[in-house]
């Protein structure tokens, strides 16, 4: 395996962290506990979760991922020799039963970190990360920015101030954002640095071959302000594995279980895959490794979030870790980028 410090920080992350989105839906805790065993014996010492997984959401497995995850670490005692990061919901009308306000005031703050530390049966989480703007902006599908109203109030400042004290009580680590813009980025960075407040050390967003957007406004911030990029989506849900180039029925697969998850369903990304596999069979690579090995090298990149149902398919992505691309491949990938930029933003 290879390591990244996390950045601002002397925590070594592993550059290939083990998502776990799965657990408690399409995989049961048992496969749950083998998958963080293998990822664990194979160096991987970076798990992420969050508080509404698994995913889709839904109030009957809403905390199961968490869960899993706790068994595990009682199960092993390995909690010290794993970085766990977990993430506090945004609003979202249809998650009123994850708590009553979705809403990153204080309150809230304080009920989502006990209940998650409940959950995982330990008594700190060393990256504590915001799931989803509160404010409404372009994430999720959203190409671009458009003016809505919003009653929105910025209080980004309480939000550091509160997981400040948490930190101070030992329950957190660190902090970062998720499904963030550069705007909310800056935001977080100047009342950090001007209030002498905690300073966000990551930036989960999705990225890959299909969603390169981060590296518009994102990309820039985060390498001038050292904010590392934890990659989501590497494999765009599996359209990068190429599976579904072929045709045929793939049940359980994420795109046919969870049709409302259309990020990467659209006939862009399916002619962008197509020409992206063609890539690499003639250098060599399956689609999965190339794609893998494109997001884990980035320089932003400070690790790369893969996930699987089955073993087999975990397997292949840890096996990526030691791929470099070459600039040869690396110019063919971007002439394809060129021709169908960004298609599952």
């Amino acid at each position: 395996m290879k390591y990244n410090n996390l950045p601002n920080t002397d925590i070594k992350v592993s550059k290939i962290c083990l998502g776990t989105m799965t657990f408690g839906q399409q995989n049961t805790e048992s496969e749950g506990h083998a998958q963080m065993d293998y990822a664990f014996e194979k160096g991987i010492n970076f798990f992420d979760t969050a508080e509404m997984y698994s995913v889709p959401g839904r109030k009957e497995t809403y905390g199961s991922t968490e869960k899993i995850i706790g068994t595990w670490f009682k199960k092993t005692g390995k909690r010290e020799e794993v970085v766990l990061a977990s993430k506090i919901a945004g609003p979202n009308p249809g998650l009123s039963y994850v708590r009553e306000n979705m809403d990153f005031s204080p309150e809230s703050i304080a009920l989502s970190i006990d209940k998650s530390l409940t959950r995982l049966q330990t008594d700190y989480i060393d990256l504590y990360q915001l799931h989803w703007p509160e404010r409404k902006t372009n994430f999720f599908g959203q190409r671009g920015f458009k003016s809505q109203n919003d009653s929105w109030e910025d209080n980004i400042r309480s939000i550091l101030e509160t997981l400040d004290g948490f930190i101070k009580q030992g329950k957190i680590r660190h902090i970062g954002v998720s499904n963030e813009t550069p705007w909310g980025i800056m935001r977080f960075l100047e009342e950090s640095k001007y209030q002498n407040l905690p300073k966000i050390k990551t930036i989960q967003n999705p990225y890959s071959l299909l969603n390169r957007t981060f590296e518009i406004g994102n990309a820039e911030v985060c390498m001038r302000e050292n904010v590392g990029l934890l990659a989501y989506s590497p494999l765009g849900f599996g359209r990068l594995t190429g599976k579904y180039l072929a045709g045929g029925s793939h049940p359980n697969s994420r795109i046919e279980l969870f049709p409302q998850l259309a990020r990467y369903n659209s006939e862009k990304s399916a002619e962008a895959t197509k020409l992206y596999q063609e890539v690499a069979h003639k250098n060599g690579l399956t689609l999965t490794e190339m794609a893998l090995a494109f997001v884990t090298q980035q320089t932003f990149v400070s690790s790369n979030i893969i996930g699987a149902t089955t073993m087999d398919q975990l397997k292949e992505n840890v096996a990526t870790i030691d791929l470099v691309l070459s600039d040869e491949i690396l110019k063919e990938i971007d002439a394809v980028q060129a021709i169908i930029p960004d298609p599952a933003p």
